[in-house]
């Protein structure tokens, strides 16, 4: 269980330093993407950071 809270941690880490990076140049984390723009860098990774962040502080309180 600890293993599963400590990646859903990093995994949000990760993700708001990828938007971080993105907020600089997002076509090199959204290059799948047509369009890329600063808008769909935060749409991407803040909500995964968000999602990520949230799945932690739950685990922590059922545990």
């Amino acid at each position: 269980m600890e293993n599963v809270r400590l990646f859903f941690k990093l995994l949000s880490i990760a993700s708001l330093l990828f938007m971080v990076a993105g907020l600089f140049k997002p076509y090199l984390l959204l290059w799948w993407e047509d369009v890329q723009n600063r808008r769909k860098v935060i749409k991407v990774y803040g909500s995964l950071a968000l999602l990520s962040y949230l799945i932690f502080l739950l685990m922590h309180f059922l545990e």
